[in-house]
């Protein structure tokens, strides 16, 4: 029964966006309030799951690794089996957990969850990648029920304009939540755990239906004169 059940929330996005980072900003914000867990996906390693762990964001033994041997998308869509045992049993070993954060290993911007494995999922990018990135669509970026857009304190840096990467963003997810999110900005951090929360309490109320973004994006071609 659902009351038995976590919320399970996917984390996908490339590699080096910070997914472990917000997961570890999580952890350290709500850990105190829920019951939490941690399932880590890596093609030939668990470097993630012993990075959360050193960082002691969480007791160690509730934090699992599963390493996928395949491209991470593999894992979190196609064929769910390990991540779902992973979920399961850490639903078991510390019932009633209250949420189960899955992260993804690092893929590019056609990586989604599964709604059979998630109910819900935000998608991570990182400013320093380029401020056109957003833009540029794909299945994790316009259908993640989020989209953070991660260390906007490199922004002045990178000489990336902040204000209309955001833009991009909410232009090309027709108005979807976009997050603009340091984990020196506590602000922004509150906010990213407030979401976490609004989205159990709809779980809770048995309002969140996970949907499926699916393996292609809306696009378009436009004509462009020779």
């Amino acid at each position: 029964m659902r009351e038995h059940r976590s919320l399970r929330i996917g984390v996908a996005g490339p590699v080096g966006t910070g997914k472990s980072s917000i997961i570890g900003q999580l952890c350290t914000r709500l850990g105190d309030r829920l019951a939490l867990g941690v399932v880590t996906n890596d093609i030939y390693t668990d470097e993630d799951a012993r990075l959360l762990r050193s960082a002691g964001v969480l007791a160690p033994e509730r934090i699992r690794a599963v390493e996928t041997g395949a491209c991470p998308h593999t894992a979190i869509r196609d064929d769910i089996s390990q991540n779902l045992l992973a979920v399961e049993d850490l639903e078991y070993d510390f019932a009633p957990l209250d949420v189960v954060l899955v992260e993804s290993g690092g893929d590019n911007l056609t990586a989604t969850f599964s709604p059979a494995l998630v109910d819900t999922q935000l998608f991570v990018l990182d400013v320093a990648g380029g401020g056109d990135v957003a833009r540029k669509g794909g299945p994790g970026i316009t259908g993640a029920d989020l989209l953070v857009l991660n260390k906007t304190d490199l922004a002045r840096h990178v000489d990336v304009d902040l204000a209309q990467m955001v833009a991009d963003a909410e232009a090309v997810r027709s108005g979807g939540p976009v997050l603009a999110l340091s984990r020196t900005d506590r602000q922004s951090v509150d906010a990213l755990a407030g979401w976490v929360l609004g989205q159990l309490r709809a779980f809770r109320a048995g309002e969140l239906v996970p949907h499926d973004p699916g393996p292609m994006a809306a696009h378009a071609h436009p004509h462009t004169p020779a």
